[in-house]
């Protein structure tokens, strides 16, 4: 396929990435942003986050041409596709705020000529497509629902190394963006949109499902002297259930299944039906976040003047990304009992906005003196540190909670540290 021009609406994980991987294909790409300290950021040949590859993607469209950056105001017409990658946050009941997406997709049925399509990969309900292509039929704009499927942390590779690709609207329009990806070797899913929007709610859920089921097993283990690790290992080896996002720990965050699985409980409930099961995960996965604050206070007791670290700080490795990560609710719980935190990351820079949280530059400096360490993120860093040497740098009684069962207890046994996992022995 020839190069095409593409017009992107937001510079988040998955704007960026999305244009610049489009560039780095062959197609012209513009990505627009409201944002202008992010434009000033990425004018420098810097991104505004950390996503491993993506400096060397974003680096190679720009050298070529490909890829230039701009704000919405200065935007006089669109690309032949439109891709809208804008943020749609939860309102405070749980439903997706819609207003970002549908300001663009107002502005792109003024600025778009007839024969345009527009790619929606923000994650909407499914009826927002219907409503939307009520804007953009009627100036001659094509509509689509292009879920996307990247994980913080290896988005790049996502992109090029996807396992699938969904694509919901009208025969013609999706075999056009079909066009656009290829040279990508990943099965295409065509189907209408309304499925394309609910497949990408139901593969959250159940991704989300998957955690909570193994937390819950992880909580029978602890009753039943069984091992987490080895059970889910059991399990995971049948090929009907796989080894992804069975292991145990203190629950999931991060900007997509915390914010997903609330949007489908939401419509559900809005259209009559009472998701029990979806309900039970979300349920599961708050009642993680409380595990390592029971057992601090089982262990210490009243945790008023205790200097407690917490190791790990975003919601997964290889990301900044701190939305919706266990640490800050476990710090926040800790701060407001009265606990002295101090907390590290490699990556991940929190405000706490408390006098009694403050961020460490080492995990070592994090864990020394510490009467208590409670491991939030499976950081390599953090998972393979000569935890032997840690505990013995710590107070009494040196307790270490593991929340992502990454590190060796035997090794913060010979430190002299008592040490704590989820659902093992």
């Amino acid at each position: 396929m020839k190069p095409c021009e593409v017009t992107v609406f937001g510079a988040g994980y998955v704007g960026l990435v999305t244009g610049a991987c489009l560039a780095d294909m062959g197609h012209r790409v513009e990505v627009l942003d409201v944002d202008r300290s992010k434009l000033e950021t990425l004018a420098a040949g810097e991104v505004p986050f950390h996503e491993p590859g993506l400096a060397d993607v974003i680096g190679r469209g720009v050298a070529s041409g490909n890829l230039r950056f701009g704000h919405p105001d200065g935007l006089e017409s669109c690309g032949e596709f439109v891709v809208v990658a804008v943020g749609t946050p939860p309102t405070t009941g749980g439903a997706a705020d819609l207003r970002f997406v549908r300001s663009v997709v107002d502005l792109v049925a003024k600025r778009a000529a007839p024969g345009a399509v527009v790619i929606m990969k923000s994650t909407v309900p499914p009826g927002t497509g219907a409503s939307l292509s009520e804007t953009l039929s009627p100036v001659g704009v094509e509509y689509t629902s292009n879920p996307e499927f990247l994980r913080e942390g290896s988005a790049v590779r996502d992109w090029f190394k996807a396992d699938r690709i969904v694509l919901g609207g009208p025969e013609a329009a999706v075999e056009r963006v079909a066009a656009l990806y290829e040279g990508i070797d990943a099965p295409i899913v065509r189907c209408g949109i309304a499925s394309a929007e609910l497949i990408k709610y139901a593969s959250n859920a159940f991704l989300a499902t998957k955690i909570s089921f193994a937390n819950e097993i992880a909580r029978l283990c602890d009753r039943l002297d069984a091992d987490v690790d080895l059970v889910m290992h059991g399990v995971g080896l049948d090929p009907r259930i796989g080894p992804a996002f069975l292991k145990a720990g203190i629950g999931y965050g991060g900007s997509c299944f915390p914010k997903d699985t609330k949007a489908l409980d939401y419509l559900s409930s809005l259209n009559g039906y009472d998701f029990h099961l979806l309900k039970a995960v979300i349920d599961v996965n708050k009642r993680m976040r409380l595990l390592p604050i029971m057992t601090l206070k089982d262990v210490l007791g009243d945790l008023r003047g205790k200097q407690i670290a917490v190791a790990g700080l975003t919601f997964k490795p290889n990301t900044d990304d701190i939305r919706e990560a266990p640490a800050l609710e476990i710090i926040d719980t800790l701060v407001a009992d009265g606990a002295q935190v101090r907390g590290y990351d490699p990556v991940g820079v929190v405000d706490a906005g408390s006098s009694s949280f403050e961020q460490a530059a080492t995990l070592a400096e994090a864990v020394r003196g510490a009467n208590a360490v409670v491991i939030a993120t499976e950081w390599p860093e953090i998972a393979h540190a000569d935890w032997r040497e840690l505990a013995a740098a710590m107070d009494e009684p040196r307790l270490v909670f593991d929340g992502r069962n990454c590190v060796d207890g035997d090794a913060v046994r010979a430190g002299g540290g008592n040490y704590v996992g989820v659902g093992r022995r």
